[in-house]
């Protein structure tokens, strides 16, 4: 039997109802570019690490962030439903640089490629 596979199925539920209770009901503008791009939960299920993603400049990563955490109270009323479970998990946000890496990655390969010389001439 794999390890946790009860906190992996509770992480993608609380990520599925985050991502629709976005796309529905919040009308915190800090919040409406963000997405959820990851939630891992502990082992004990008592805390869950969402993983948001926002475009933009660090002001605008900042304002998501703090719209997240003021909007926790709401988050966690309206998904505690959803989950089924005895204890609602604590919330915490995070930003999710893993993009941002991803992205200076690819330009880092494509102006490493630009200034190799063409062996096959």
């Amino acid at each position: 039997m794999k390890p946790y596979l009860r906190a992996e199925r509770i992480s993608g539920k609380i990520q599925h109802a985050i991502t629709d209770l976005l796309s529905k009901k919040m009308q915190d503008p800090r919040i409406e570019m963000a997405t959820v791009s990851a939630v891992k939960m502990t082992p004990d299920l008592r805390v869950a690490h969402v993983y948001i993603t926002v475009f933009g400049d660090k002001k605008r990563i900042k304002d998501a962030l703090d719209g997240f955490k003021s909007s926790k109270g709401f988050i966690k009323k309206r998904i505690a439903p959803k989950l089924g479970l005895k204890y609602m998990p604590d919330l915490r946000f995070y930003y999710d640089d893993s993009f941002d890496k991803a992205a200076k990655m690819d330009e880092l390969i494509k102006s490493a490629s630009t200034r190799m010389p063409d062996e096959h001439q």
